[in-house]
């Protein structure tokens, strides 16, 4: 029984890190943005939300963002 808490753990963990993929976002202007995590598209606002690689949460316009890549 001990081992089912450390099993769970894990496996948690891993699931959790295979979800995470980062992506290169490039602007028209020619900027590249590199995210921890997928962008989230909203669809009604046109808002591009990510995670930069600092962990700090930052929202574009999606007009602007002329590529998105997983890298």
């Amino acid at each position: 029984m001990k081992w089912i808490v450390p099993g769970l753990i894990a496996t948690c963990a891993l699931f959790l890190s295979a979800c995470s993929s980062n992506y290169v976002m490039t602007t028209k202007d020619g900027q590249m943005i590199m995210t921890n995590g997928k962008p989230l598209i909203d669809r009604e606002t046109g808002l591009v939300s990510y995670r930069d690689e600092s962990g700090h949460e930052k929202q574009i316009n999606g007009d602007e963002v002329s590529s998105m890549v997983e890298r």
